[in-house]
């Protein structure tokens, strides 16, 4: 009888043994995960700011010091999804998710030629307003120094913009790099910080030069006003110089500006290269420029997904703004023909088609999404590891710059060159300077949404005649097959455009430095060494 009776309680032990057995295995394997997604605890190196001596610069009185270890938030806060949208993932797919297009031996080549010579004895003083957003200042700024050499003037450190949307008092030095720029610039074109006094007082001609102009326009016309005036002021410094058909030696130029000269000031690119390492901690990531903003969403009329409210509020500030010269937008015919930045919705409907899984790291490289969090909701449940520059620093390391649009701006163009890929949700400004640095440091992957052929697959799914899966994926995948950032040259203008238009069409000359600024090197190693900014 006492053996009957102890046969229970043994199994019954044994059943005990077994399940906390497999529970501690279960316990093992999760901690095993959370250790290897998240950052070691171990290398807090990789979260500090670079020291002074790391960056190459003398740190001023007035500049923070760099001394503070924050690592980026936990993944234990995200919650992981595990949608799945029928597709079956391999080793090989998802390596070629990450694989950059061959840069076809394409390699940065903007040394002078022999026969451009330093600048020559200056006839006058350039004084510049660059206009627009961050971007446009640059490629304005970076065409303002070939128009100097072109006309033999001294150009004095530009004036940014203060008066447009974004109403940011940032002067030049709190952007970029004023010594470098000067320095980098020494053999090209004479650059000083200010009018020399002698002529503050001096008539000036204010000028808007000519849009897309060439190299006639600027010999013939402008400079015969040094014979009436020592300082020429460009009211203006956005699209001044044509994208084709300039001498190579002012291509090159405008290429050492925009690549080598215009770096950004030492504490924007510290922070910048911080909150990169910082995203490289999870792994491979994208860099998502989101054009959800405000400002974007007012300019271009596109209000799909809005509510009425929001729509209306769209709607006024583009009727207040005067310089935007179209008040009256047809929201549905600017979508159909892929003129609208896609939704955050449809932008994860598009990577997960692409096969990115749902822990893929995406940084989103924008401003305040308009909307907040109900517009970046479908997004993030897709992709729950969406993080920005406000969730990778801690508010006192963005203290110096939140204020400040363009030095915002510039950390996010930072993050988003050093990304393994970069999808822009529009081609903005900032896309195509992403782009064509991209393109300039080797050919990184950036993959260019078709928005015009997506959203019609899109309202194909809001009809229910098409459901996401494989056949979706399929179709989505050829489609981008060749929009993936390959060597190319630089598209010219639309056939059959006239006049200005015909100029506008043309690819901008900072989206795509080839053929002006690479040269295809064979039979020698390459030098992918990175360019600095």
């Amino acid at each position: 009888m006492q053996r009957r009776r102890s046969t229970p309680a043994g199994i019954s032990t044994l059943r005990w043994a077994l399940t906390f057995a497999i529970g501690a295995i279960a316990v093992g394997a999760l901690v095993a995960v959370h250790v290897f997604l998240l950052p070691s605890a171990a290398v807090p190196d990789a979260f500090k700011l670079p020291k002074q001596r790391e960056i190459g610069y003398r740190r001023k009185a007035n500049e923070l010091g760099w001394t503070q270890e924050i690592a980026p938030p936990l993944l234990s806060k995200l919650r992981i999804s595990t949608q799945k949208v029928g597709i079956t993932m391999s080793d090989s797919w998802f390596a070629k998710l990450w694989k950059p297009p061959s840069n076809r031996n394409f390699v940065p080549c903007v040394a002078p030629s022999s026969s451009f010579l330093p600048p020559s004895q200056s006839r006058g003083y350039l004084l510049v307003h660059a206009n627009g957003g961050l971007n446009q200042m640059r490629a304005g700024i970076c065409d303002m120094v070939a128009v100097a050499r072109l006309i033999n003037a001294t150009l004095v450190i530009p004036q940014l913009d203060k008066r447009s949307f974004w109403q940011d008092s940032s002067n030049f030095s709190d952007v970029f790099d004023e010594e470098n720029f000067i320095h980098a610039l020494a053999n090209d074109v004479e650059v000083v910080k200010k009018l020399p006094k002698e002529l503050m007082t001096a008539a000036k001609a204010v000028i808007q030069f000519r849009s897309w102009s060439g190299l006639d326009y600027y010999q013939d016309e402008i400079s015969h006003m040094w014979d009436k005036y020592q300082v020429i002021k460009a009211a203006k410094s956005d699209s001044r110089l044509a994208n084709n058909n300039l001498p190579p030696d002012i291509q090159k130029l405008r290429c050492r500006a925009f690549y080598e000269a215009l770096r950004f000031a030492p504490r924007i690119e510290a922070l910048g290269k911080l909150l990169a390492e910082r995203m490289r901690s999870y792994g491979r990531y994208i860099a998502l420029h989101l054009r959800y903003e405000k400002d974007m969403l007012a300019f271009s009329g596109c209000t799909y997904g809005l509510s009425s409210v929001e729509s209306d509020e769209l709607a006024r500030i583009r009727e207040n703004i005067s310089y935007w010269k179209v008040k009256e937008i047809d929201p549905q015919e600017q979508r159909a023909k892929g003129y609208c930045p896609l939704t955050p919705k449809e932008v994860g409907i598009f990577l997960s088609s692409l096969g990115y899984p749902s822990n893929t790291p995406i940084y989103v490289a924008a401003g305040a999404i308009y909307g907040g969090g109900s517009h970046l909701s479908d997004l993030e449940s897709r992709f729950p590891i969406l993080l920005s520059k406000e969730k990778l620093a801690s508010a006192e390391e963005l203290e110096p710059f939140k204020d400040y649009a363009s030095q915002m701006a510039a950390l996010d163009y930072i993050v988003s060159v050093e990304s393994d890929v970069f999808i822009p949700s529009y081609l903005g400004n900032m896309a195509r300077a992403v782009e064509g640095h991209r393109r300039f440091l080797g050919h990184r992957k950036t993959i260019n949404p078709n928005r015009k052929d997506l959203v019609q697959l899109f309202d194909k799914i809001n009809r229910g005649s098409l459901k996401e899966g494989k056949k979706l994926s399929n179709i989505i995948v050829e489609i981008h097959k060749r929009r993936q950032g390959s060597p190319r040259r630089r598209k010219g203008p639309i056939p059959g455009t006239r006049g200005v238009e015909r100029f506008r069409s043309e690819e901008a000359f900072y989206e795509n430095p080839l053929p002006d600024c690479l040269c295809q090197q064979e039979h020698k190693e390459l030098d992918n060494s990175p360019v600095h900014r």
